[in-house]
């Protein structure tokens, strides 16, 4: 019976910790065991990891795997294990390289057809891996742009399970699939607006000007249509761009809330605007499990704007 090892990250809101997956072979009843505080979406990784298998044409062994997760005292959330303990344990069974594996951290949610879905809060997830020490990372086709943006790591893009039991040495002849792909961000790629569109206003925007010069707080009061919407969502485009912490900083905080971060790190300040009925959970963030953003701390180093607040409108510039 073989073991074998290899790497991902858990993520606790920006922060990653280095885990390391263990997968072991015994002679026992068939069956997989996850142990090591998985969450209820990483305990069901055992479905999806057997039937990615099947389909992808590498079938798990039919005698027991055991797969550890250690430390086994940090909580660990999401699916982005699939892909490390897929390839574990086919280490342990010999049918790719378990010493390849074992120099790679693996971050990759499966399909049932074997295909690697992209994973949210990738560029903290490759970030945190580089500062740990580890140089090579295999991740979605999806997330590849979005992982290349760390400099100093080498970046393997693969489109299914099958195709990084090929990279890993199993002896399987290569099936081109549909790689899944991130959707784009419409309202992120559109141009942003100018305060120079706005006819008259003169006082209005003078107080723009001050407020991004700086940094103050906006209270705009007015009668529907006086234009304090309009104003509010071309404040952004008076701040500078942002430094390369704060760059880093802003398109992780977008890679973890699960939208497209594009080419290229963010370097143009971020605007929020939620709607009046925001809950306090969805404005702060949190979470019981897993951490998300709330619209606060997604408007970090850019403007966060409270329409209809106490039926008056106010701009934060952070």
């Amino acid at each position: 019976m073989g073991l074998a090892r290899t790497h991902a990250v858990a993520l606790v809101g920006l922060t990653g910790a280095l885990v390391e997956v263990e997968a072991d072979i015994s002679g026992q009843l068939p069956g997989i065991i996850l142990i090591g505080l998985p969450d209820a979406a990483l305990s069901e990784a055992t479905e999806r990891v057997r039937a990615a298998a099947k389909n992808s044409g590498c079938p798990l062994t039919r005698n027991k795997l055991t797969v550890n997760l250690s430390p086994a005292s940090l909580p660990k959330h999401g699916s982005g294990f699939d892909l490390a303990i897929a390839l574990a344990c086919l280490g342990a069974d010999q049918m790719v390289s378990a010493g390849s594996v074992g120099r790679v951290v693996h971050i990759g949610e499966l399909a049932l057809d074997g295909r690697l879905r992209p994973t949210p809060g990738m560029l903290p997830a490759v970030i945190a891996a580089s500062r740990l020490g580890h140089g090579t990372v295999m991740v979605p086709a999806g997330n590849v742009e979005e992982a290349s943006l760390v400099p100093g790591v080498r970046v393997i893009g693969v489109a299914s399970l099958r195709d990084a039991a090929i990279w890993h040495g199993a002896t399987l002849a290569p099936i081109p699939v549909d790689p899944i792909l991130v959707p784009r961000d419409a309202a992120a790629e559109a141009a942003e607006p100018d305060l120079a569109d706005i006819i008259g206003n003169d006082d209005a925007i003078l107080a723009m000007q001050i407020a991004a010069a700086g940094g103050h707080h906006v209270f705009m009061v007015g009668p529907p249509g006086a234009g304090k919407t309009m104003l509010a969502a071309r404040l952004p485009g008076l701040l500078p761009d942002l430094d390369p912490e704060a760059s880093l900083e802003v398109s992780s905080l977008r890679s973890l809330s699960g939208r497209a971060v594009g080419h290229a790190l963010i370097t143009r300040p971020p605007l929020e605007a939620p709607h009046h009925t925001v809950t306090a959970a969805a404005m702060v963030g949190g979470g019981s499990g897993q951490i998300r953003p709330g619209a606060a701390a997604r408007a970090s180093h850019g403007v966060l704007f409270l329409d209809e607040s106490t039926n008056q409108k106010i701009t934060h510039v952070h």
